[in-house]
């Protein structure tokens, strides 16, 4: 046996029968929110945040519309502007996929359609198909008027299922955020 080889074996062995082994991470950060803005409004000059305030009034209202439990504490919203001139908003979130967060950003038009959807941060092991354009793209001219629940308008990938139906919630719940606040504006 070769002297290196030899050398490490009973070090391998050892730390494997005291159960360390190496850790195999998954997932990884795509995009910044910066570069998510940028890609979903590359005419913008400015992306000034704005704050979420809502009443318990709309909060539940928004809950009931959207059929899920909202938390718009976590969202981060901006405003898409050239010049003075709004072009529309990107929303940023995070969801948990089956056990780990799925970060993403949604942009909208101002009339409260979606223009397009990014996963910014995928961390688990499987389902990370979520990110290919093909089902991204169903979300697009979608609103918070349109069902955004997977099986009806919003196909599943398998294998993806968790990450596919709590993406599509979360999405569903700014939808419905920018429809009754946003939009109306």
């Amino acid at each position: 046996m070769n002297q290196n080889k030899s050398h490490w074996m009973p070090l391998v062995t050892l730390a494997a029968a005291a159960g360390i082994t190496p850790t195999v991470v998954f997932g990884a950060d795509y995009l910044s929110v910066t570069q998510a803005q940028k890609a979903m409004f590359p005419d913008a000059t400015a992306f000034v945040a704005q704050p979420v305030a809502l009443t318990d009034e709309q909060r539940k209202a928004l809950s009931a519309q959207a059929g899920t439990r909202v938390n718009p504490a976590q969202w981060n919203v901006f405003a898409a502007k050239s010049g003075e001139t709004l072009l529309g908003y990107v929303i940023t979130d995070a969801v948990i996929g089956k056990f780990q967060l799925i970060n993403y950003a949604v942009a909208f038009g101002t009339d409260g359609a979606i223009r397009d959807m990014e996963i910014l941060s995928y961390r688990e092991e499987h389902g990370g198909e979520v990110r290919t354009r093909a089902w991204r793209k169903q979300f697009e001219g979608k609103t918070g008027a349109a069902p955004l629940q997977l099986g009806m308008d919003i196909q599943g990938i398998s294998g993806a299922t968790m990450s596919c139906s709590h993406v599509t919630e979360g999405v569903k719940r700014i939808a419905t955020y920018v429809q009754m606040v946003l939009a109306r504006k």
